[in-house]
Parts: C-alpha cells; sequence; structure tokens
C-alpha cells in the first residue's frame, strides 16, 4: 500500500489525534495561564510554560479526564457483550445474527489474526483484548491522577504554609481525589445513554454510529 492509499484509509484515527493534540497544547498552554495567575493573586512567582509541563497541576487534570474516558469505553464494551437495548444502533441485536462466528471455525484462514490460528490461551487473550487493553489503560490513568493530584495537594499545602503532606495512598482515600474521579465518571455514562437512546430514534446519514435514514426506530444495530 503506498502512503498516499494509507492516509486516506487512516484519516479518521489521523484526524482524532491531530484534534487531541491540538486541544492538549490547549489545555496545557491555558491551565500554565490559570495556574501563574493563581499564583500571582497569592503573591507567588509565576513560572514557566516547561516548568508547568511538570507541575501536579497539569498531570492531575490530564489524567483525572484520560481516566473517566477509558472507563466509559471499558464499561460500554463489557455491558454490550451482555445487555440490550431494543432499537438503539448501539446494541446488538437480539434477533438478528451473532456478532461473532465461533473464531475456533477461522484457524485455517490465512488471513486470520494470529492469535487465531494459534488458539488457546493466545486466543482467549485476544478475544478480550479490546476490554482488556481499556481496563488497563483506565488504571494507569488512575494511578496518574493519583501521583498527580498527590503532587497538586502537596504542593498548595505547602503554598499555604500547611506542612501536612500526603502520600499517594493517603491523597486517594481524600474526598478531593474521588470528588475529581466521580464528577467525570458521571458525565461518561450520561453521554453513553444519551447515545444509546436517541439513537433510537434520530439518524445522522452517512455515519457509522446511526443506523440508515429510512429504518424503523424498532430495527437494533446500525448494519
Amino acid at each position: 500500500m503506498t502512503a498516499r492509499g494509507w492516509l486516506r484509509q487512516s484519516k479518521l484515527a489521523l484526524v482524532c489525534l491531530g484534534i487531541f493534540v491540538v486541544l492538549l497544547a490547549a489545555q496545557s498552554l491555558t491551565g500554565w495561564r490559570e495556574h501563574n495567575n493563581d499564583s500571582r493573586s497569592h503573591h507567588r512567582s509565576a513560572i514557566s510554560y516547561q516548568q508547568y509541563l511538570t507541575t501536579g497541576h497539569f498531570y492531575e487534570t490530564t489524567f483525572e479526564n484520560w481516566e473517566s474516558e477509558f472507563l466509559q469505553m471499558a464499561a460500554y464494551i463489557a455491558l454490550t457483550v451482555f445487555l440490550i437495548q431494543k432499537g438503539s444502533a448501539e446494541s446488538k441485536d437480539p434477533e438478528g445474527d451473532p456478532v461473532d462466528d465461533d473464531p475456533a471455525d477461522h484457524r485455517s484462514d490465512p488471513d486470520a489474526p494470529w492469535p487465531v490460528r494459534r488458539g488457546g490461551v493466545w486466543l482467549t487473550l485476544y478475544k478480550n483484548s479490546l476490554l482488556i487493553a481499556f481496563v488497563m489503560l483506565f488504571v494507569m490513568s488512575m494511578f496518574g491522577h493519583a501521583l498527580g493530584g498527590t503532587e497538586a495537594y502537596n504542593a498548595e499545602q505547602a503554598e499555604h504554609g500547611d506542612g501536612q503532606q500526603l502520600s499517594v495512598v493517603e491523597f486517594v482515600r481524600t474526598s478531593q481525589f474521588w470528588f475529581q474521579s466521580f464528577q467525570n465518571w458521571q458525565s461518561e455514562f450520561l453521554a453513553v445513554g444519551a447515545i444509546v437512546v436517541l439513537s433510537i430514534f434520530l439518524r445522522q446519514q452517512g455515519s457509522s454510529e446511526s443506523k440508515p435514514v429510512h429504518a424503523p426506530n424498532r430495527q437494533t444495530g446500525s448494519g
């Protein structure tokens, strides 16, 4: 495949990655300004942009958002294995064909991924690899949130002349850590619930996340 062909077939991933990079840069720049504005209001020295990128303020806000996104995706993947929503484009059709064939029937297929051809534990892991990946990303993001939050909390305590410093484990036990998490988690499940329900009645022509415009509301799945 030529580079041009690869680019044409990878537009969705590349555009999403590009938007992510632009917005992360915008977050860091505005966060830096907010951090320095707060510092000046408390008669403290401003810091450089490079210094800001090493602060808990930046890492805490970044990872607490990633954490909620990866939780959303992991939970949604797991829930859609077992649960059905009649009429939703985001649900399997309980009366339709199974989503997957038995992968063991495709062991001799030369185009099948190698874990399918290998079988055994590799196939077991591969059958659940998408969920495993999102769970791992969620756990790593939550750990990053805890580390960044601890640094930000201790820095704030020091700036206010409070000598109390917390360990990561102690910070995770605080209401502040869980407030930060829950305020993001609830919004993710609201968004998922909204697309599950709204896709029953509403359409977006050309989107794989929508049923065909002519499809009846009772049709389940986007196919």
